[in-house]
Formats: structure tokens, C-alpha cells, sequence
């Protein structure tokens, strides 16, 4: 057994008591666990638990409500967060009922998704909370029967004393498990008892979302609430006059006014605030930079030929490596603006108040919608509520609050509840992007294609730091320079799925292809020897990764993948670690008719502890097609400050006919539960494209594929195995 120990009764109380809202086990008097019952409503469970809490209550009737404290997006914390306090909790499944718990940071601390962190943050405290829980309920069984708790088993939110033959459910003892005082220590299951983690568990929104039943941020309404659509301008530029006399014209358009360079419309529905919205006439002018796709070439050309890049990691003695390689690699990978368009486009609801505000939509980070709100307002932040929906698809992009100050902005000044809707058109054009780099890549060779020195200067615009200094091959070879430098401009941009390794990586792992290649060496070999050099003596140190989990993946793809055996296939090879999780990826092509036809992608992750399969295979395919899709076909291009695609008939997206068959495996390192919703994405543009080269010798060095001229006589063919 894993014993946690407290360090004093505030702490306990603190992460998962009862006075802190941690946990609580609700009751009521009326008590009924006969089968025959009525199906109780979940308004009907909740009434009866009195007193529920935090992470989890129990009511008479045997029902167990956890709440996942988390915005769910698609990620399945909704589904895996509860998963775990039932384990510990050694609950029935078929009695839990989980519940999205609004914005609430004194009991739950960390309500962000965001990072792949929300697991490995809440582990154990979620943990903490079910085996609080079970304790409480047998200590209470224990005192009934005048047992020694010792003696007591649990299992399936059942309760037995195996001597005398008592049982009881855990509906029967939530009174009396009540009323007992927490403990100050409380052990946890070895995880080979485990019977509910690691086992496939549906989704608990399933049924709803089949069924329609109001779930995310669109579904949202209020009687008597305003809806609002707002025109903002172009990125540079500032509103220099507005005619709005045919847009007030619309029926249903009860206003239409300036607000911070933005034209705000209001009315009584999306469909007229659309029409009038197409009506209005602006005419803007420059308010600074205003930049266009040519600019942003000719500066990264500026910027990597420049010296003013900021140094990140300068290992050994880079200049003597270069000047004695036998031979010297050199390349240039750019990858380009990115939407991130989920399918749900932003929306919020707001009403403001004298000195309150309530707030209810779609966000990754409730907490920094408060905070925003209460600056804004100037009013205390706890005089904010925000209730959390389900939201549809937000990869990065509501980790901003813009579209939540929004509403609020719009609530405070027409004084009346409103939400805040943008079309598909707006989510394209006055979003915040994943930023555009170009990478310089150079590696120094010795006459036995050893790589001696490694140079990496990744040029961004609005990216911060384009690199990951410390990641691999950082740490194994003995000559090492890498630096970035930064261009500010006026086009927002904001974290998108895998910040920065969504597209490093694909650079990094296709360049490490170009130099095995020049070194004569296989792919895999050759990462594999720089791994077992960091392992033997890390350069700089301590190493950012693990390089026997590194291997352990790499060792795991090459094996399902049969690396290597099939001449018939062209295999492309890629591996990445990002959000404390490793994934290697091996895409396989086949010549059809004398065009490549990608037909699998075979990945191997080590995310610690698998949750639930069935979330995890969802996350680490969609996480590969999310990665191939935009590595292949998408772009967004900038003219004058807009955006040149507009919807999706010119910003290019997958389709479903275009995946491939993907085999998911997992390597058990023994770990504890890492990050999922991210790490599988960064590997597979490198896949992929090293896979065309070996199939076709011809190099992509820039995204999407698609539009790349080496690409054009390709007519690459997606087909399932």
C-alpha cells in the first residue's frame, strides 16, 4: 500500500476535507436502496445529498455524485477524473453520476485544461478524496457492528464484515460516515487492485451528446437574455468612421454601437445580428504595423541572418566541432500560422449586476475569466460565478479570456444579459493563432557520421522562445548552440495544441532524418545512440527528459511497426517528448500504381499510467490526426492584416476519408499518469514526411505538405490497411 502522510490537520483539510471542500458525504433521512425504486433524477440525488462538496457526496439511495472539476473539452477528464476517485473509493460504477463543478479555486485549485497537466496535478488528490471516503464509510460500518474496522472489506459500493456475515451498501452508512472526523493519514491502493482504472470506460456525456441534450456554450439560453455579434478589425488597424444606418434597419437589431474598435450589434437573435453584420460599412486605418504574408517572409529571412538572437543552450565548443566535421548537414524547415478552429466557434454568456456578475460558457481557464471580469468591473473576483459547459474543441484557443471580456463589456453597457456569439468567420479572422517560424538547422559530422555539433536558431513571429533548449538532441551530443529570436506583431497569437513542438518537432525529427541519411546510418539506430551517449554522459548536465523512456517508445514503434522487414514499405520515423509524455510515431507508404499511399501510422506512448483506453486510444488518434492534418493541408495566410481564409472552404482541414489506420500501443514505465492531450500531436508531421522522402526522395522542409511544389506530382493517396 502507498501511505499519504499530512503534515498537519489545515493541510489535510486544505486538499480534501470537509470544512475546505475537499469531500463531503451528503445524506437525507429518506433511504431506499430496493431495486424496484424509481430512477432518481440527478436534481433528485442532489437533493437528498445534503451537504455534497468538493469531489464527491453519496446519498441514501446509493447514488455517488463525483464532480470533475476540469473544463471538458474532448480531452475525457470528465470521464477519467472521476474514474480515479471511484477506484479508490471502491465504488459501482453503474452508481456514480458525474457533474461539471463550476469555478470554485479554494477547493479544487487547479480548474485549468491547458498543458496536459490536469492528470498528473489532480492524481493524487483525487485519489485522496475516494480513499478518505471509503475509510469513513468503513470506520462508520465498523463502530455499527463492533468489528475492528481491520476485519471490514469493501467492494462494488458494497461493504462486508466476512466473521459475521454483515453487509451493508454505502447509501446505508452515509449518516453515520458523516458524522466521523477525517483522518489525518489515509492509504491508498496498490495499483495491482486496481479494477476500474485501466479498464475501458465510455464517455459519461455519451448519451447526451447522441441525444442532443444541451451540453456546450451555443446550447446555452437564458429568457429574456440579448444576443450580441461584434466586426473587429483588421490586425494593425483602427476603425476610422462607421455607417450602420442599414444594419439598424435589420428586424431584430436593437443596437448597434463603437466599443473599443469594435462594432457591437445587438439583437434578439444570431440570425439578423448575421444579416446586419454583412450590412455595415467601416472604413479603417493603420494603427501601427499593419503585415501581409510577404512580410512575414522577408523577416524571417532578416531574422535568422541576423546576430541578435537571444542564446539558450551553447554546450561544449560549437565553432572547433564545425570547423573539423568531416561533413556538415544544413537545413531550413517554416511552418505557418495556424487557426485553431474548433468546431464550437467562442461564445459566452454574461450578466452583470450592481456588484455581481454571472458568467456561463465555454472556457479552458474559468479562473482567468473571473479575473478579467472583476478588473473590468472593479468588483471583488468572489462576487464572480462562473459556470462551466462543455466545450466544444478549444485546443489552446480559450485559454484567452478575450471573448469573455466581451460579453462582460457588452453586459455592463446595455445593462441586461447577453451572449456573445462569433461566427465560423470571425473564429478564422479575429482569432488568436499558433505562431509562424522558420528553423535553421545545422549538424557537424566526424568521418564515422557521428553528429559532434548540433546548431538550431528558430526565427518566430510572436512565438516568445520557437525552441525547447533542453529537449533531445540537447544532452547527447558534446557541441551544441541553440538561440531564437522574435518578431512582435500586431497578429495575436496563442498556445495551439503542443505549444512550440506541435511544429518543432516536426522540423527537428525530419532534420534528424536528413543527417542519419548523411551519415549512412538508419533512423532509429541513430537516435538510439545519441540516447544511450545522454545516458552514459549527459552534455550540460542533468538531462530535460528521460532518455530510457525515450528509448523504451522507440524500441516499442519499431517493433509493432516491423521497422525495417518489409521492403514493399517506405517507413518514415519520428519521436518526440513534450507535456512529461513519449511518443514515437512510424508511418508506413506503399507505391500504387506509381503514387505513395499512406497507410498506417503506428504509435507508441508512455503517458505513465493508462486512466481509461478508451479516452487515451481517443487522444492519441486524435492527436495524429490532428497532426497530420494540419502538417499536410493547413495554412493561413495574411493580407493587409486579414486573414486570406476566411471559413473552411479555403482554410483546408482533414477529412475523415484521409486518416489512415492508426495502431496505438502503450509501454508501462511504471510512472504515474502523465499528460495525453497533447504529446501524441508533435511526432507525426516528421513521420509522415520522412516517410514520402524514403518513399519518393523528395524532402519537405515546409508546412502545409500540400502546397509545398515538391508535393505537387506526388498525388499522395490515404488508403486504410
Amino acid at each position: 500500500m502507498a501511505t499519504l502522510t499530512k503534515t498537519t490537520r489545515r493541510d489535510f483539510l486544505k486538499i480534501a476535507g470537509t470544512t475546505a471542500g475537499g469531500l463531503f458525504i451528503g445524506f437525507n433521512w429518506l433511504a431506499c436502496d430496493s431495486p424496484k425504486m424509481e430512477v432518481l433524477t440527478d436534481e433528485q440525488v442532489l437533493s437528498q445529498a445534503k451537504g455534497f462538496n468538493a469531489y464527491l457526496s453519496i446519498a441514501p439511495s446509493g447514488d455517488i455524485v463525483i464532480y470533475s472539476p476540469n473544463p471538458e473539452l474532448g480531452q475525457n477528464i470528465k470521464t477519467s477524473f472521476p474514474m480515479v476517485v471511484a477506484e479508490e473509493l471502491d465504488a459501482d460504477w453503474k452508481n456514480v453520476r458525474v457533474m461539471q463543478a463550476n469555478l470554485d479555486q479554494e477547493k479544487y485549485d487547479r480548474q485549468l485544461t491547458g498543458g496536459s497537466g490536469a492528470m498528473p496535478h489532480s492524481w493524487e488528490r483525487l485519489r485522496k478524496a475516494g480513499a478518505t471516503a471509503r475509510y469513513l464509510l468503513v470506520a462508520a460500518a465498523a463502530k455499527e457492528w463492533g468489528v475492528p474496522a481491520s476485519e471490514i472489506t469493501t467492494e462494488a459500493s458494497m461493504i462486508y464484515h466476512k466473521g459475521s456475515g454483515k453487509e451493508a451498501s454505502y447509501g446505508d452508512m452515509a449518516i453515520a460516515a458523516s458524522g466521523l472526523e477525517a483522518p489525518e493519514e489515509v492509504s491508498l491502493k496498490n495499483p495491482k487492485d486496481f479494477k476500474i482504472i485501466g479498464t475501458p470506460v465510455k464517455n459519461v456525456d455519451n448519451q447526451a451528446i447522441f441525444t442532443g441534450k444541451p451540453l456546450y456554450g451555443l446550447d446555452f439560453y437564458r429568457e429574456g437574455m440579448k444576443h450580441a455579434m461584434i466586426q473587429r478589425p483588421p490586425f494593425g488597424m483602427k476603425i476610422k468612421s462607421v455607417d450602420d444606418a442599414a444594419a439598424k434597419n435589420v428586424k431584430g437589431i436593437s443596437d448597434v454601437m463603437v466599443m473599443e474598435n469594435n462594432v457591437v450589434l445587438i439583437g434578439d437573435s444570431t440570425w439578423p445580428l448575421m444579416k446586419a453584420k454583412k450590412l455595415l460599412k467601416i472604413d479603417y486605418e493603420a494603427d501601427g504595423l499593419v503585415e501581409s504574408s510577404s512580410d512575414h517572409d522577408r523577416l524571417f529571412r532578416e531574422m535568422l541572418d541576423s546576430n541578435k538572437a537571444e542564446e539558450r543552450r551553447r554546450d561544449g565548443n560549437v565553432a572547433m566541432a564545425f570547423k573539423n566535421a568531416a561533413k556538415v548537414v544544413t537545413a531550413e524547415y517554416q511552418c505557418p500560422f495556424l487557426s485553431h478552429s474548433p468546431m464550437e466557434p467562442m461564445n459566452f454568456f454574461a450578466h452583470v449586476k450592481e456588484n455581481s456578475a454571472e458568467l456561463i460558457g465555454p472556457t479552458q481557464t474559468p479562473d482567468r475569466a473571473a479575473s478579467a471580469a472583476a478588473e473590468i468591473l472593479g468588483i471583488p473576483k468572489e462576487n464572480i460565478t462562473v459556470e462551466i459547459t462543455r466545450l466544444g474543441g478549444g485546443f489552446g484557443r480559450r485559454l484567452r479570456a478575450d471573448y469573455v471580456e466581451e460579453a462582460v463589456k457588452v453586459s455592463k453597457a446595455i445593462n441586461a444579459p447577453v451572449k456573445v456569439t462569433w461566427s465560423r468567420e470571425d473564429d478564422i479572422t479575429g482569432g488568436a493563432y499558433r505562431p509562424a517560424v522558420r528553423y535553421r538547422f545545422e549538424a557537424a559530422l566526424d568521418a564515422d557520421g557521428n553528429m559532434i555539433g548540433y546548431k538550431l536558431k528558430g526565427a518566430g513571429i510572436n512565438a516568445g522562445n520557437s525552441t525547447r533548449q533542453n529537449n533531445f538532441p540537447s544532452g547527447a551530443v558534446d557541441n551544441v548552440l541553440i538561440e531564437s529570436i522574435d518578431h512582435n506583431s500586431p497578429i495575436t497569437t496563442n498556445p495551439w495544441r503542443a505549444p512550440i513542438t506541435n511544429f518543432l518537432a516536426y522540423a527537428e525529427q525530419s532534420f534528424l532524418d536528413e543527417v542519419a541519411l548523411e551519415a549512412n546510418r538508419d533512423p532509429v539506430e541513430f537516435r538510439l545512440s545519441l540516447l544511450e551517449k545522454a545516458k552514459a554522459s549527459p552534455v550540460g548536465g542533468e538531462l530535460g527528459y528521460d532518455a530510457d523512456r525515450m528509448i523504451g517508445v522507440i524500441k516499442t514503434a519499431a517493433e509493432k511497426s516491423n521497422w525495417g522487414k518489409n521492403p514493399n514499405v517506405s517507413q518514415g520515423f519520428s519521436v518526440y517528448f513534450s507535456h512529461r509524455t513519449y511518443v514515437a510515431q512510424v508511418a508506413d507508404i506503399e507505391m500504387e500504381n506509381g503514387s505513395p499511399v499512406l497507410k498506417k501510422i503506428t504509435a507508441a506512448t508512455d503517458c505513465g499510467m493508462v486512466i481509461n483506453p478508451t479516452g487515451a486510444n481517443h487522444q492519441v488518434r486524435g492527436g495524429i490526426v490532428d497532426g497530420m492534418g494540419h502538417a499536410m493541408y493547413g495554412n493561413l495566410t495574411f493580407e493587409n492584416g486579414l486573414p486570406t481564409q476566411k471559413n473552411f472552404d479555403k482554410y483546408r482541414l482533414i477529412r475523415m476519408k484521409e486518416v489512415p489506420q492508426i495502431d496505438v500501443h502503450y509501454v508501462d514505465s511504471g510512472y504515474d499518469p502523465t499528460g495525453l492531450g497533447e504529446p501524441a500531436l508533435p511526432p507525426t508531421g516528421g513521420a509522415v514526411a520522412n516517410a514520402i522522402y524514403k518513399a519518393t526522395k523528395r524532402r519537405l522542409r515546409r508546412q502545409p505538405f500540400i502546397e509545398q511544389e515538391e508535393f505537387f506530382d506526388l498525388n499522395l493517396e490515404i488508403k486504410r490497411a
